[in-house]
């Protein structure tokens, strides 16, 4: 049995979110779907994290346990050729017998973008959120900065179950902005061990009421200690939402070696330091 690596990319707004479900478009199923196409096996596929409906993957990343012979290439090849076209493999590679892709990730990195400008831009609709008029960039990234380290985030999340945990560490953060179509995108970036459920949609909901002035940093603050929901934002459309990379530790994968992956945006700037401790 061979455990086989997937790193995925796909534009989430045509699918009903990542895992599988009955009678509904998902990643997973139309994963399931291909690779059953490609190697008359059918075989349930793991995703390193959930993704709701519409929210974008650069770096999702899946595994699967095979008895296939068909060597790396010609399994990323074979995929893609069955693959529709908002979903694709954009590397494959050999795992540890032990590895899996949600248990044995360390940590996780979102993306969501904003953009500022006075008209939306047909072409980002299902890429960004648009927010016309100024923001306090610096207000915001002196909140978020607030969310590094280990904290309970239940304001950050919907109604969790008593018996799960709440707390998460967030590793870094920072606001940058990025070019996409000759247009300046505000780029909110974090990673964590792990999210909760729509944590990162909530964060950003929160922080834009900090750049419209509409919270100060320290009432942002208030609402991290308060571990209550009904202080914090609305929930950020998921579609400016997108999971970039799932970090996991050295020698567990063994990666087709390719070329820089482009992903079509070149950062322009930055307003908080990147710092990354594994």
């Amino acid at each position: 049995m061979r455990t086989i690596v997937l790193l995925l990319a796909y534009d989430g707004t045509d699918f009903a979110g990542s895992q599988w479900q009955t009678d509904i478009r998902t990643v997973q199923g139309a994963l399931e779907s291909a690779w059953e196409a490609l190697t008359q096996e059918r075989r349930r596929i793991v995703l390193a994290g959930r993704t709701d409906a519409g929210v974008h993957a650069s770096g999702q990343v899946a595994h699967v346990q095979t008895t296939t012979r068909h060597d790396l290439q010609t399994i990323w090849r074979g995929l893609n050729a069955h693959l529709p076209v908002d979903l694709t493999v954009q590397n494959v590679g050999d795992a540890t017998e032990d590895f899996h892709a949600r248990f044995s990730a360390i940590q996780r990195e979102y993306r969501y973008l904003i953009d500022c400008a006075p008209a939306p831009l047909p072409q980002l609709r299902h890429q960004a959120l648009h927010v016309a008029g100024t923001l306090d960039v610096p207000a915001m990234t002196a909140a978020l900065k607030l969310l590094e380290g280990t904290h309970d985030f239940a304001a950050f999340t919907t109604a969790a179950p008593a018996q799960r945990s709440t707390v998460r560490t967030i590793y870094w953060t920072r606001i940058g902005e990025y070019e996409w179509f000759e247009r300046r995108l505000l780029a909110i970036e974090v990673a964590a061990n792990a999210f909760l459920q729509h944590m990162v949609r909530m964060i950003v909901g929160t922080l834009l009421q900090v750049g419209r002035n509409r919270m100060t940093v320290d009432q942002f603050g208030e609402v991290l200690m308060s571990r209550d929901r009904r202080l914090a934002g609305p929930t950020a459309p998921a579609h400016g939402l997108t999971l970039t990379a799932v970090r996991y530790p050295p020698g567990l994968i063994r990666w087709v070696e390719t070329s820089k992956r482009q992903n079509g945006s070149t950062k322009i700037a930055q307003s908080s330091s990147y710092v990354h401790e594994e």
